[in-house]
């Protein structure tokens, strides 16, 4: 009977033991927290407020109940979003920004403070819709496409600019989109199409100029030509053309004796005869 009350005390104090090493591995672990690579944490004291210090990676100490550790993601992260803006000469454009962003570090318990965790979400939207719309609206139309690496440029810097004014830093901004109402593109399709016709009308008004211009050519060319002959004929003759017509003779008889189906038949009383006795001969 008496090693029962030491038994019972003996398993008490073990269970008193347990709890008190099961309330100190929660409080521990309640004092414990990890921060990943890619990230910063932002401290929250109950008594004093957001702490002005950024905590870096690995696993820190705070103090249970009274602390409390917001953690951010100060990787580079894409953005993408679309507006609907109205250029210089009235024309709607939609454009599509794409932006890489992250937050300023020295700066996280300001941005936790005023914007919270979801910063790049409340701020790039509007600030990317109201740089673009001011921007766009300093061009025409057709200057978007022909004038589109100043357009970029002038809305990177207005956004980089407005970026910083809430710590957030802009590594990238890009137009990926460009599109134009339906009106519009008609408008553009048609102008396209007037010119080139006017091209093509221009290119037949030079071609029939150019004809023109040989025919003319061409007519003084044998009226030179006609009067050189008349020139000579009135001072040689008609000699020359008398050795032309038998130099043409020549060769027409030449192609005549070489061709199967001509038969050769002499002048006068020979082919006569010929002729005659050809007439006979169908005649039986």
């Amino acid at each position: 009977m008496a090693g029962g009350p030491a038994a019972v005390s003996f398993l008490t104090n073990i269970a008193k033991a347990a709890a008190g090493l099961g309330a100190a591995a929660s409080l521990l672990s309640a004092s414990l927290y990890t921060v990943d690579g890619g990230e910063r944490a932002v401290i929250f004291d109950r008594f004093r407020g957001v702490l002005p210090e950024t905590v870096g990676e690995g696993t820190h100490f705070l103090v249970p109940w009274l602390q409390k550790p917001f953690i951010f993601d100060i990787r580079t992260r894409p953005h993408n979003f679309s507006s609907n803006s109205g250029t210089k000469d009235l024309q709607m454009v939609n454009l599509t920004l794409r932006l890489l962003s992250r937050p300023d570090v020295v700066h996280l318990p300001t941005i936790f403070t005023s914007l919270g965790l979801e910063y790049d979400d409340k701020v790039l939207p509007s600030i990317g819709n109201e740089v673009l719309k001011a921007v766009v609206a300093q061009f025409n139309a057709d200057q978007l496409l022909t004038d589109r690496p100043h357009v970029s440029a002038l809305v990177r810097d207005a956004l980089i600019r407005r970026a910083r004014e809430f710590n957030i830093i802009l590594d990238d901004v890009a137009i990926t989109h460009l599109s134009y109402g339906i009106e519009f593109s008609q408008a553009v399709e048609k102008k396209q199409v007037a010119q080139q016709e006017a091209e093509r009308s221009k290119f037949l008004v030079a071609k029939a100029e150019q004809e023109r211009r040989a025919a003319i050519v061409r007519a003084e060319g044998e009226s030179e030509s006609a009067r050189l002959i008349s020139e000579a004929t009135a001072a040689a003759g008609t000699g020359l053309i008398e050795l032309r017509r038998i130099e043409a003779a020549k060769e027409i008889a030449a192609e005549l004796a070489r061709s199967p189906n001509v038969a050769y038949i002499p002048a006068g009383d020979s082919g006569r005869m010929l002729l005659g006795l050809n007439a006979s001969g169908f005649g039986r």
